[in-house]
């Protein structure tokens, strides 16, 4: 079904889930947060009290953990944890889990599988363009700029009554970025033909609609 599958990629802050979630209304798909499942696999790796550095092992309680994602709720092994993955402990491993390849390799397989469930998708994450669904007619990499996506998480935290300075969460955001795109498995990067939106000072609606329109016509190209 990857006619169907809008691919997002970026770097936290950079408007991912905002533009995913508002592509998906327009088009009449659901969205998929691949790190949402990834951030699922690290609070069951902390609950399990096992290494996080052991790909094997991490990659075992994904295997063993049942992940259910229906747009903004989030469940493992039947438990809504859709606020609890986005706390600081798990914001603060989960790029050490998500590096291994062993994970990786049992996510993308739900991933895809996902997908031909629900007959396409807008799909959004680190990899989806270039590992995931690198057939996708239509790969997005959104970026801003290190201040802006530092203020957007900041106000994250301020409404998840985590109140934090946006100096402290710029410095989080450049070591994930260091992280993610230097990982050997899957690293955080733009698709060759993605299409790259800086949301800086881009309107959201703006985002949404030259994704939409590019999806629409690669339809009508495609028939």
């Amino acid at each position: 079904m990857t006619e169907r599958v809008v691919a997002i990629d970026g770097p936290s802050g950079s408007g991912k889930s905002t533009v995913a979630r508002a592509v998906a209304d327009a088009l009449g798909l659901h969205v998929l947060d691949t790190g949402a499942m990834y951030r699922s696999v690290t609070l069951a790796v902390l609950a399990a009290r096992v290494d996080a550095s052991d790909g094997e092992v991490c990659a075992q309680v994904a295997r063993e953990s049942t992940i259910e994602l229906e747009d903004e709720v989030v469940r493992l092994d039947g438990r809504d944890v859709s606020a609890e993955i986005r706390g600081p402990e798990v914001t603060g491993l989960v790029s050490v889990v998500s590096a291994h390849a062993e994970v990786r390799t049992v996510l993308v397989a739900r991933q895809r599988a996902w997908i031909d469930e629900h007959d396409g998708g807008v799909v959004e994450g680190r990899d989806i363009g270039t590992v995931v669904f690198p057939e996708a007619p239509v790969k997005v990499f959104l970026t801003a700029s290190d201040e802006e996506r530092a203020k957007r998480r900041q106000r994250d935290e301020a409404a998840a009554d985590r109140p934090t300075a946006v100096a402290d969460v710029r410095d989080a955001l450049v070591r994930r970025d260091a992280l993610d795109t230097g990982r050997a498995t899957s690293p955080l990067r733009a698709a060759d033909d993605a299409l790259v939106l800086d949301t800086t000072g881009m309107p959201v609606a703006d985002a949404v609609a030259t994704i939409v329109d590019r999806f629409r016509t690669s339809l009508r190209e495609s028939t």
